[in-house]
């Protein structure tokens, strides 16, 4: 039986029945009592009593033991320690003995054995909470005996190992991605049965409310865990764009990193002492002529006045003689002139010729608008006035050679009025 003074722990004025939160707790005092009992001390004491129990426990054909029997079936155990953890299982009816002066294990203690035993199967695997918090839902489910505070407990490990997912995403680690990458496979059979049970709960229209509630909230908490997955390939895909190839040996930093990883300390450490160098310390090397000068510019009033001062400079007078300028376009209206006077096809290289190549390249260049296509311009202007000049550019494959004023060869191609015909 428990048996607990809060009056310790409570604030000052408030009483046990005050809290409701402790009505549960103080009503299974008996259970709470025997798990304190196995717990209490030392790691070997508790140890100890969880092996002679468990193994009381596990004789399912022969349930009932005999003093002597306890003692043949424990004899690596120091007889003294092996009475002193009998007389407190029964003292606290973990385990009981009956007028036939025979041992048999209590409602309590068999509890507390199957319990044990769920625990330690799933302890051999890798997040072990989900998987036990999933098989005894699926025990309550199957003796109708699910409540709001059972699917909280799944609740919160489906939300904790969404919060590591994202954790190991934000990180930008390969590692730590792969890992976590590994740790969803591993659990996606629990997933699976959750999400199964999960179904055949919200199937039934009698469902409690609270319930139905918890129940979507994990639903949705597995859809996350479900996408999850394609997040860690976007993630290792942008790596895997940004990964560096050591040379022409294929080796990445990554294959280095992992086997780096997979040194002990000493071979790192090794490694280390005939590759790295200790850095050159550095000296203050001035003379007294600099020295002198620094206290002097750190010591005059004058120099820290003109540093705190921020005082903006007064404003200079405008030059309002000075003429805006003007964009020149001289060089396009002379080319405007000598394409409004073209009655044949003329090829490019004449076209453009004259001037020396920056010229012939700033007159390809607009030959080049015209032949996108795109006629929009100013409505007045002589750039408005070249884009709605009625010629057709063509450009072809390959190089006309030209061989003088600057150019070696130019696009091949053609410029025609466009009432010409298109060969």
């Amino acid at each position: 039986m428990l048996e607990a003074d809060l009056s310790e722990v409570l604030a000052p004025g408030v009483h046990a029945d005050d809290v409701p939160e402790l009505s549960p707790l103080l009503a299974a005092r008996d259970v709470l009592g025997s798990f304190i009992s196995l717990f209490r001390g030392s790691d070997t004491e508790v140890l100890l009593r969880l092996l002679v129990l468990r193994e009381i426990g596990q004789q399912a054909e022969s349930p009932r033991w005999t003093p002597d029997g306890l003692r043949q079936r424990f004899p690596y155990l120091d007889p003294v320690k092996l009475e002193t953890v009998l007389k407190r299982l029964r003292e606290h009816e973990l385990l009981l003995f009956g007028d036939d002066g025979q041992y048999r294990l209590g409602d309590l203690g068999r509890n507390a054995v199957a319990a044990l035993s769920t625990l330690l199967q799933f302890a051999a695997e890798e997040d072990a909470e989900l998987g036990f918090l999933t098989a005894q839902l699926a025990g309550l489910q199957a003796t109708g005996s699910i409540t709001p505070e059972s699917l909280g407990h799944l609740l919160g490990k489906l939300n904790d190992l969404s919060l590591h997912f994202e954790d190991a995403i934000a990180s930008g680690s390969e590692f730590r991605i792969v890992d976590a990458r590994r740790r969803l496979a591993a659990n996606g059979r629990w997933l699976d049965r959750g999400t199964g049970l999960l179904r055949q709960l919200l199937a039934d229209p009698e469902v409690d409310f609270e319930i139905a509630r918890v129940a979507q909230r994990i639903g949705l908490a597995q859809s996350r865990l479900a996408r999850v997955d394609a997040a860690f390939q976007r993630a290792l895909n942008k790596i895997e764009s940004q990964r560096v190839t050591l040379g022409a040996s294929g080796v990445s930093s990554s294959d280095v990193s992992a086997w780096l990883r997979s040194l002990s300390a000493e071979r790192l450490a090794a490694l280390a002492s005939a590759a790295v160098a200790m850095p050159p310390q550095p000296a203050l090397l001035a003379g007294g002529h600099e020295l002198l000068d620094r206290a002097e510019a750190v010591l005059s009033d004058e120099v820290r006045r003109a540093e705190a001062d921020f005082t903006l400079p007064s404003a200079d007078p405008t030059d309002v003689s000075a003429a805006p300028e003007v964009e020149d376009l001289q060089l396009l209206e002379h080319f405007t002139a000598r394409l409004r006077g073209m009655e044949t096809a003329t090829a490019l290289g004449a076209t453009v010729a004259g001037g020396g190549f920056g010229t012939a390249s700033y007159r390809l260049s607009l030959l080049a608008l015209l032949a996108d296509g795109d006629r929009d311009g100013p409505a007045e202007g002589p750039i408005g006035a070249f884009m709605r000049m009625p010629l057709t550019v063509l450009f072809e494959s390959g190089l006309e050679t030209v061989g003088s004023d600057e150019i070696a060869a130019v696009s091949r191609g053609r410029v025609q009025p466009s009432s010409m015909p298109e060969d």
